[in-house]
């Protein structure tokens, strides 16, 4: 005895028409992104030779917040720049057990309130990375001199 089969409609495609071409779709536009962002990081970190820290200063206990971190550069293995406004920026060096931070898509910092220290932690996925060293970055200053190298001939 034969099973009667389900009455189709021939106006409408079966469910499984145009599939393959959404999903290499979106196969192609995930690849595009992550090339693009892989080349963003590198032309930040690279920019113009000149590197943060050249620019960070001397030590300090604490860096006062007025709101979360605003973004965040990765500089090697072991420290990263945390943004926390337009031209005010911090070279977070932590400990060396912290293997993600260079390939991490985003980061958060603990905070004591409104103030970061020593001892908070970069947060990198399932890793709590120590915080060993607080610098203040001079972002003016390297503003100016990186227009300054891309104006000299």
């Amino acid at each position: 005895m034969d099973t009667p089969r389900p009455k189709t409609d021939p106006t409408r495609s079966p469910p499984h028409a145009g599939r393959p071409a959404h999903r290499a779709l979106a196969l192609a536009v995930v690849a595009v992104l992550s090339l693009s962002a892989c080349a963003s990081g590198l032309a930040r970190k690279d920019e113009v030779g000149l590197k943060y820290t050249d620019y960070a200063g001397d030590p300090v206990d604490t860096v006062r917040t007025l709101g979360a971190v605003n973004g965040w550069t990765p500089v090697s293995r072991t420290q990263l720049v945390i943004w926390t406004g337009v031209n005010e920026a911090w070279l977070l060096t932590v400990w060396d057990s912290c293997r993600d931070l260079t390939f991490a898509n985003s980061i958060s910092v603990t905070q004591s309130g409104r103030q970061i220290t020593k001892f908070d932690r970069v947060l990198v996925g399932e890793e709590r990375c120590a915080i060993t060293e607080i610098r203040p970055v001079d972002v003016k200053q390297m503003k100016a001199d990186r227009k300054a190298v891309k104006a000299a001939p």
